[in-house]
C-alpha cells in the first residue's frame, strides 16, 4: 500500500509540474507575441512563479499601464533575485513606484541603476524655479472607453488617433481594436463634435495615427504598421511602423507611399512636419540609435526628394525613449522621453536651437505615467497632449498660463547676503562719482556682462535699483539716485536689451551697504560704496517674497 501511495504522490507531483509547465509555456508564447494582457493572466495562474516569470509578469503589467500591480511583481522579484536580475527591472520598477507615489523607493532603485544619486524631490523643486511655463490641463471628455492620442491641427479642426471603430480587427497588445485616423471640431472647452473617419485610403485593419499636415493642408504624413512581418529576436513575426505620405487630389487622399527610409526591419514613427515644409522630424529605432527609440530629422526636398535622416544627438537622445516628436511653429522642439529625469515614464520635454539640452515641461504637464503627443498653438497659448495618467490614453487640452518667464540658472545667479535678494552671480554692483548720474568708462564692462546673460536668458527680467550716500539732503539723494538707476537702464537699452525687460528704481540713501548713514563721519571710500546700481531678478520666487515681506514691514 505504501508504495502505491508513493507511486500515486510522485504521479501527482509529476502532473502538477507538467500542467506548470504548459502554464508557463502558453504564457511564454503570449508574452512574446506582445499580447500583454492574456500573457499577465496566463502568468498569475503559475503557482510556483521562478525568475523569469517574475520578470515576464511585471514587464506586462508594466506595457498595460498596471503599474500597482507591476511595482508589486517587481518588489517580489528583487526580494527573491536581485543578485542575478539585470538591470532594466530597476529601471521599470522605478518608474513603476514612481507611478504609485512612492517616490523614496524609486530614488533608491533608480540611484542603481545610473549609478548617481536621484532625488526626486530635490529635481521637482530645482525644477519649479526654471521650467519656462506653467499649464493648466484638463481631459478632454470625449463619452468613450477608447483609447485615443496624437492630436494634431488640421486647419480650423483637428486629427487624432483612436481605438473607437468597433469594426477593426482586436489587437493583442491591449484587446482594443486598431487604430484609425479620425478629424473632429474642438470646442473651447474641450469638447469633441462632428467626429469623421479619415477615407478608406488613409485607414486600414492595421494602426494608422500620428498624422501631421502642411500648412496648406495638401500633404499628409502619417504612420501605419507594415503589412509585412519579420521574425524578432524570439522568431515572432512582428510588423513595424511606417511613415507614410498622401497628397490631397480633387478633394480626396490619394498617392499613398511608404517613404523612402522605412523600412520593415525598424520602425519610423510620429512624424511631424516643419512650418515651411522642409523638415520632417520623427522618432526610429533604425540602426545607429542610442537608445530603443530615437528623435531624428529629414530633409523634404523641393523635389520631392529626401535627404539622409539625422540623428539629433545625446542632447536629446538617450539609451531608453525618445518618442513623440513635434516641432512648433517657431521651431521649438516637444518629445516625450523616459530616459531623461522626469517625474515617471514618459515625460514631455523641450529643446531650442541646437536641440543640445533637454528640459522638462515641469509637473503642471507631466504625471508619474505616461505624457505625450505635445502640441501647441504658441500664438494662443493653447494646445493639446496625451497622457494614460487615468488608466488608458487620454486626450487633454491645456492653457499655458500668461507666461511664466524662466529663472536664471542656480550656476548664474546667487544671494545678496545683505539685502536677500536675487542677484546675477559674477556680475558687481556699478558705482557712480560723487552728485554724478553718468557711466563710467570702468563700469562698461560690468553693463555688458548683464547683456551677455540677458541675451542667454531671453526671458529674464532685471530691476535696476540705484542708490546714493548719505551727503545731501533724502528728497535730493532720492531724484539723484532715480538719475542713476535710468542712465544705467539707458546703456542696457542701447546695448540691445528690449526696454520691456527692464525696470529702474531709485532708493536714495535708504540701502546703505555700510554704517556710513550720515553726512559726515566716513572716508570717501566708504561713502562710494554706497553710490552704486544693482541688478536684481525680478522673476524669481524668491526674490518676490522677500520684496512682499519689505511690503509688509
Amino acid at each position: 500500500m505504501k508504495n502505491l501511495y508513493s507511486t500515486l504522490f510522485i504521479l501527482f507531483i509529476g502532473l502538477a509540474a507538467f500542467g506548470q509547465s504548459a502554464e508557463i509555456k502558453k504564457a511564454d508564447k503570449l508574452f512574446v507575441q506582445r499580447a500583454y494582457m492574456d500573457a499577465a493572466e496566463a502568468y498569475e495562474k503559475v503557482v510556483d512563479k521562478n525568475q523569469q516569470v517574475l520578470q515576464n509578469l511585471g514587464d506586462a503589467y508594466f506595457y498595460t499601464n498596471q503599474m500597482e500591480s507591476a511595482a508589486e511583481v517587481y518588489r517580489t522579484l528583487f526580494l527573491r533575485h536581485e543578485e542575478n536580475t539585470a538591470p532594466e527591472y530597476q529601471f521599470r520598477f522605478a518608474h513603476s513606484l514612481r507611478a504609485i507615489g512612492n517616490q523614496d523607493e524609486a530614488n533608491e532603485y533608480m540611484s542603481d541603476y545610473t549609478g548617481e544619486e536621484v532625488n526626486y524631490e530635490d529635481f521637482a523643486r530645482k525644477l519649479d524655479t526654471v521650467a519656462p511655463h506653467v499649464y493648466t490641463t484638463e481631459q478632454i471628455m470625449n463619452n468613450s472607453a477608447s483609447a485615443d492620442f496624437g492630436i494634431a491641427f488640421y486647419g480650423d479642426r483637428i486629427a487624432f488617433a483612436s481605438t473607437r471603430n468597433q469594426e477593426r480587427p482586436v489587437y493583442p497588445w491591449n484587446k482594443k481594436p486598431t487604430l484609425d485616423l479620425y478629424t473632429a471640431e474642438m470646442s473651447e472647452d474641450g469638447e469633441l463634435s462632428d467626429i469623421v473617419l479619415f477615407s478608406d485610403k488613409i485607414n486600414t485593419d492595421e494602426h494608422e495615427s500620428s498624422a501631421t499636415f502642411s500648412q496648406d493642408g495638401q500633404v499628409m504624413y502619417f504612420d501605419r504598421n507594415s503589412e509585412n512581418r519579420v521574425k524578432n529576436e524570439e522568431g515572432i513575426r512582428v510588423a513595424h511602423i511606417k511613415i507614410f505620405r498622401a497628397e490631397m487630389v480633387d478633394g480626396e487622399w490619394s498617392n499613398i507611399e511608404a517613404l523612402p527610409f522605412t523600412s520593415d526591419e525598424f520602425s519610423t514613427e510620429h512624424p511631424s512636419l516643419s512650418a515651411d515644409g522642409s523638415k520632417l522630424y520623427f522618432a526610429s529605432d533604425m540602426p545607429g540609435s542610442e537608445g530603443s527609440f530615437d528623435i531624428y530629422v529629414v530633409d523634404v526636398n523641393e523635389d520631392g526628394t529626401y535627404g539622409e535622416p539625422e540623428n539629433l544627438g545625446t542632447g536629446i537622445n538617450t539609451p531608453h525613449r525618445e518618442q513623440f516628436p513635434y516641432i512648433s511653429e517657431e521651431g521649438v522642439l516637444y518629445f516625450a522621453s523616459d530616459g531623461h529625469q522626469g517625474f515617471g515614464n514618459l515625460d514631455v520635454f523641450r529643446a531650442e536651437g541646437d536641440f543640445n539640452e533637454a528640459q522638462n515641461l515641469g509637473n503642471t504637464v507631466n504625471s508619474g505615467h505616461d505624457d505625450f503627443a505635445f502640441v501647441i498653438d504658441e500664438e494662443n497659448q493653447k494646445g493639446y497632449l496625451a497622457s494614460n495618467r487615468r488608466g488608458s490614453d487620454n486626450l487633454y487640452v491645456f492653457t499655458r498660463e500668461d507666461y511664466v518667464p524662466p529663472v536664471v540658472d542656480f550656476d548664474d545667479r546667487e544671494t545678496n547676503l545683505e539685502t536677500g535678494r536675487q542677484q546675477l552671480k559674477d556680475v558687481g554692483n556699478i558705482y557712480f562719482a560723487f552728485d554724478k548720474s553718468t557711466i563710467k568708462e570702468e563700469s562698461k564692462p560690468t553693463l555688458d556682462k548683464v547683456v551677455n546673460i540677458m541675451n542667454k536668458y531671453p526671458e529674464l527680467l532685471i530691476e535696476i535699483g540705484s542708490h546714493a550716500d548719505a551727503r545731501g539732503s533724502d528728497k535730493y539723494n532720492m531724484a539723484l539716485s532715480e538719475r542713476r538707476a535710468a542712465s544705467t537702464l539707458e546703456y542696457l537699452v542701447e546695448n540691445g536689451i528690449d526696454r520691456s525687460r527692464l525696470t529702474s528704481k531709485g532708493y536714495g540713501e535708504s540701502m546703505p551697504l555700510n554704517d556710513c548713514t550720515q553726512p559726515t563721519g566716513c572716508t570717501a571710500e566708504q561713502y562710494a560704496k554706497n553710490r552704486r546700481s544693482e541688478f536684481t531678478i525680478m522673476n524669481n520666487e524668491d526674490t518676490m517674497n522677500s520684496n512682499e515681506m519689505e511690503d509688509k514691514e
